[in-house]
């Protein structure tokens, strides 16, 4: 089970219980966000795809964390001119957990049976896990 929602001007391939790091959006830790700019669901091999969205598809998520991504240097050189200009820029987003995907009239959930490791947690959120990867695929490094 996946879909893949716009958001920021990207779009992202999630499935239920994936974290991911999306542009900036005005919620609070803990709370949750629901996209409806679903732009294709995909269910045991069937493939909806919208035009331009799926209709009646939306996705849950919960806030985790508002969060900064790291340092990005803008260095500009204009050669034999002595002139140099350094700039630094972190960008702001929004770590979220899918908790759901509703399409076709039905609610799509993440097994509950497993739960991730706190270590296995922390790995994935300090490698900056980005496009929905599992927790679980992160190993952790010690």
């Amino acid at each position: 089970m996946f879909a893949v929602i716009r958001t920021g001007g990207k779009q992202y391939r999630v499935s239920p219980n994936a974290v991911l790091k999306v542009e900036k959006l005005d919620a609070e830790a803990g709370g949750t966000v629901t996209f409806t700019d679903v732009l294709a669901v995909g269910v045991d091999g069937n493939l909806t795809v919208g035009a331009p969205t799926v209709a009646d598809a939306s996705v849950t998520a919960t806030v985790i964390a508002q969060d900064r991504l790291d340092k990005v240097i803008i260095f500009k050189k204009r050669r034999r001119q002595n002139s140099r200009r350094r700039n630094g820029h972190r960008q702001h987003v929004t770590v979220l957990r899918v908790a759901g995907i509703n399409a076709n009239g039905q609610t799509y959930t993440a097994p509950q049976a497993e739960t991730v490791p706190p270590a296995a947690l922390d790995a994935a959120e300090s490698a900056a896990v980005v496009s929905g990867e599992n927790p679980e695929a992160v190993e952790t490094q010690e």
